[in-house]
Parts: structure tokens; C-alpha cells; sequence
């Protein structure tokens, strides 16, 4: 049996990511849920803010973003990046996160990142508590140590990401399958 709620957010768990913001000279991380893919080709995603956020004013002036994914060795900073505000606290200094010039856009990366995400803003859409800034993805910044050399692939579970659910922080769980696995032909 289940019981009726009122309606709310309960998709989890979601990415845990750090949104740089600004300029190389004047900028900000802020710790964002509300993330994640619109559209493959071409590649869009999109971030929700909420007006009084700090970064919020930072994003709709330059109109350029980029989404950091998170570590579980970054969850510490992550929440720090959260819960204070860019307008009291330098959170780059304070969590020790560096700096990483951005290749398409002027807002810097997350040097720690296994991921960075550079995008440029296409939309804004006002949805009641959240904007929801819709974004084209303009480059790609991975980080070497991840690649697998025997494959030539990015091995991304191997960094560790970290996920938000529900109030809490998590790490990723085991795995289980590539997509497609459950209708795969099994060899012998």
C-alpha cells in the first residue's frame, strides 16, 4: 500500500555538483541538485537557481556557467560550497579547491573535477522558487587520471562521483550493468 503526499521533489538521487560562475577575475562556486541533461545533439543541460543565490545574479550578467562534478574526496567541500554564501567567503580559498582557466568561456573550473562542463546560457525559464538556466554545452574539460590507456576510454566510476538524495550526501553504488545489458545475447 502506498500512502498519499502532497506533490514534491523526490526524483533522487541526483548529481551533487559545483556550479563555477563569473569571470577570472571575479567569480564563485555554489553547490547545485537541480542539474542534468536536456538534450544529447546538440549537448544541453541545464542548472536551477534560485534568485537570491549569490551566483544567480553572476550567471544571468555573463551568461556562462560550468557544472563541476563532485567527488566523494570532494563531498566536504562540496557541502561547504552550500550552505555559505560567495558574498561573506572566497569558498575557492577557504576549501582549497583550485582554479582552472576555462577554455570556451571565462569562468573557471574545478581543477579537482574529474569532469567540467563548459556551458553557455541559451534560456532562462522562471519556474516559481527556481530559475532554471538552459544551457548549451560548448567544451568538455575530463581529467587525464581517469582515462583508462588499455581502452582509450574515460573510466568515470573510477573517480568516485558523489550524489545528493533527500538531504543527504552519498557516494555511487556498485554496478550493475551497461545500458542495454538486460537484453543483451549472452555468449558462451
Amino acid at each position: 500500500m502506498k500512502q498519499n503526499w502532497k506533490p514534491g521533489t523526490l526524483v533522487y538521487p541526483l548529481p551533487a555538483v559545483l556550479v563555477s560562475c563569473g569571470n577570472r577575475e571575479n567569480n564563485n562556486l555554489m553547490t547545485a541538485a537541480w542539474t542534468g541533461t536536456i538534450c544529447t545533439n546538440p549537448a544541453m543541460v541545464y542548472v536551477s537557481i534560485r534568485p537570491e543565490r549569490y551566483s544567480y545574479d553572476i550567471i544571468k550578467t555573463n551568461m556562462q556557467f560550468t557544472i563541476n562534478l563532485t567527488t566523494t574526496d570532494m563531498a566536504n567541500a562540496t557541502d561547504f560550497c552550500g550552505v555559505k554564501s560567495g558574498r561573506d567567503t572566497d569558498k575557492w580559498e577557504a576549501c582549497k579547491l583550485h582554479r582552472l582557466n576555462g577554455v570556451a568561456v571565462e569562468c573557471p573550473a574545478v581543477e579537482e573535477a574529474p569532469i567540467s562542463l563548459e556551458c553557455r546560457v541559451k534560456s532562462i525559464l522562471p519556474l516559481g522558487s527556481h530559475d532554471m538556466f538552459i544551457a548549451e554545452v560548448v567544451n568538455v574539460l575530463a581529467d587525464e587520471k581517469y582515462m583508462d590507456h588499455s581502452t582509450g576510454r574515460f573510466d568515470l566510476q573510477a573517480a568516485g562521483l558523489l550524489a545528493y538524495s533527500h538531504g543527504g550526501y552519498y557516494s555511487l553504488g556498485n554496478y550493475i550493468g551497461k545500458f542495454g545489458f538486460s537484453v543483451q545475447k549472452k555468449t558462451k
